[in-house]
C-alpha cells in the first residue's frame, strides 16, 4: 500500500510519501530504482536482506530485523528479500511526493515496444534466444 500524490493528493507539494511493503517468506522487492527520491525503510516484522549498488558497481548489503532502519540513496539500484521463515514488512518513507519506481527487469524485458533482443543479448553477453526466453516470462 502506497501513499503518494497519486493515491493521496493531500501530500501534493509536501515532498514526502510512504508505503507499507509486505513480504511472504522468500518474497522479494526486486532490483529497482527511484529516480526522484531517497528511500528509508523501518522494519516492523521479520528478517530482510537489503542492499544497493553504487555507481561504481559496489554492493552494500545488510541483514535487517525488527526495529532496524536502512537507507537507499536516490537513483541507485536496490532490493529487499525476506530471508526469514515467516512474513516480513517495512514502512518505507520517501523524500518526494512521487518517488518514481523503475523495476530493472521489467524495464529491460517487458518494455512496449520491446527493447531489441540483440541489444539486450550484447549487453548481457548472452544470445538472442536466451533474451527471447527471458522476455517470454514477462508476458
Amino acid at each position: 500500500m502506497a501513499t503518494n500524490v497519486q493515491s493521496f493528493p493531500g501530500v501534493n507539494t509536501l515532498g514526502v510519501s510512504m508505503a507499507r511493503i509486505d513480504y511472504a517468506p522468500g518474497g522479494q522487492n526486486p532490483p529497482h530504482t527511484h529516480s526522484r527520491a531517497t528511500e528509508i525503510i523501518f522494519v516492523t516484522e521479520g528478517v530482510l536482506e537489503v542492499g544497493f549498488i553504487t555507481t561504481a558497481n559496489k554492493l552494500f548489503t545488510k541483514t535487517v530485523t525488527v526495529g532496524d532502519v536502512f537507507v537507499f540513496p536516490r537513483g541507485l539500484v536496490h532490493f529487499q528479500q525476506n530471508r526469514g521463515r515467516g512474513p516480513a514488512s517495512v514502512i518505507a518513507g520517501f523524500n518526494s511526493q512521487l518517488q518514481g519506481t523503475q523495476v530493472i527487469a521489467n524495464t529491460l524485458f517487458a518494455a512496449a515496444p520491446p527493447v531489441p533482443s540483440d541489444v539486450l543479448a550484447k549487453a548481457f553477453r548472452i544470445d538472442n534466444s536466451q533474451v527471447d526466453a527471458i522476455k517470454a516470462k514477462f508476458m
